[in-house]
């Protein structure tokens, strides 16, 4: 029995009715706490009690991707620890790596709240945060105090956790469009040293104009700059919309050979509300159709998958896709490294099943594979696209 879906998940969402953005908070500064304190009780042991629950240790899942060792395919996506105050953390929660930001050059406050709604009926969330954190400079200073905390004179930049920790870049909201490659480049050269691999975010609905730079004029300029300081030393990938048509999807993927990408994510949330069983938000008492923000969870499930088969497709399965969208079980990750993506991310998905989810996908992956009589994650991906 998972005490998550059959008691706390029902008291805090039916129940308490609490706002999602207030639990999230304190959701964040409970592990934010955990991270700062892991070296010493209770933390040591709160941490180990953790390992001990949601990890599983399978040495089938784990593959190299970027010359880095991925111990598991499924991670965090980008969005639930925008400012890395809990990046020691997710490594105990089975997480396979964990992806920090949206991080933006500028700190900001994002947008006004409410800005974070359930829409339970259909698995899903609706957000506007708008890429609410402390800013490129502070998450840079957060890696450079937990390493002198760690006393970790002979450990490297970004080697502090057992996991990969991607980051992930936005454009500033102040900052406009035809200054968006400074903004992009000054958050790179900032956090360069830091991240395991790097997300040029175009694709969240939730800053103006944003989405616009999708576009391969807009988009080309930013890769070029973050390639020529680069210098081929972080893998850099790019995270896109799932409410592209198949051209513009045709056109990154030319952009990202052009580029010497080493991958793509799909995708972000969805603009779109068509099926949703959501009529009203009952916090606004709005139509759904009138709430900006974009769509996660369950609704996005079958468009992301058919956009990363056509990105297997259309690449021969040469580029790395991490496939996010919709993921709540192991059937679900199956269909999404099955159509071609290598890596997986949920977030959505996790705040309705619980910590125990990473676990049971995991579990559940390690099925598959002795079903179909594969050694390794690795020789499943695509084999369906």
């Amino acid at each position: 029995m998972d005490i998550y879906q059959t008691g706390i998940r029902p008291l805090l969402f039916s129940g308490l009715k609490s706002d999602p953005e207030w639990l999230h908070r304190q959701i964040l500064q409970f592990f934010s706490w955990l991270n700062r304190t892991s070296d010493r009780p209770p933390s040591s042991w709160l941490q180990a009690q953790l390992h001990q629950y949601f990890c599983t240790t399978e040495p089938r899942l784990s593959q190299t991707l970027w010359n880095q060792t991925f111990p598991n395919p499924v991670g965090l996506a980008a969005g639930f620890d925008k400012d890395g105050v809990a990046a020691g953390i997710w490594q105990h929660l089975g997480f396979g790596f964990a992806e920090l930001g949206t991080v933006t050059f500028h700190p900001q406050p994002g947008n006004p709240r409410p800005r974070l709604f359930r829409l339970p009926d259909d698995l899903a969330a609706l957000n506007r945060m708008g890429f609410n954190n402390q800013g490129s400079t502070a998450l840079a200073e957060m890696f450079a105090h937990r390493q002198s905390q760690l006393n970790s004179a002979d450990i490297s930049p970004g080697n502090w956790t057992a996991i990969p920790l991607g980051i992930n870049l936005g454009k500033s909201k102040i900052t406009p469009l035809e200054a968006a490659v400074a903004d992009y480049l000054g958050s790179f050269q900032i956090l360069k040293d830091w991240g395991d691999y790097f997300v040029v975010n175009v694709s969240s609905p939730n800053t103006p104009g944003l989405r616009s730079l999708q576009a391969a004029d807009q988009l080309s300029p930013i890769l070029d700059a973050l390639q020529q300081s680069n210098q081929g030393q972080k893998p850099l990938l790019v995270k896109i919309s799932p409410d592209l048509d198949w051209e513009a999807v045709a056109e990154i993927l030319a952009i990202a050979q052009t580029y010497q990408l080493a991958g793509i994510i799909a995708t972000n949330t969805t603009i779109s509300r068509t099926g949703l069983k959501t009529q009203f938000v009952s916090p606004t008492g709005k139509s759904v159709t009138e709430e900006a923000g974009g769509i996660s969870g369950a609704p996005l499930r079958e468009r992301s998958t058919e956009v990363i088969r056509f990105i297997y497709q259309q690449t021969q399965g040469k580029l790395p896709i991490i496939g996010v969208g919709g993921i709540f079980t192991a059937e679900d990750a199956w269909a999404k490294i099955t159509a071609g993506a290598s890596l997986i991310q949920v977030y959505t998905g996790w705040i309705y099943e619980g910590p125990w989810m990473v676990r049971r996908i995991l579990e559940g992956l390690a099925l598959k594979l002795a079903e179909q009589g594969l050694a390794n994650i690795s020789e499943a991906v695509g084999i369906n696209a």
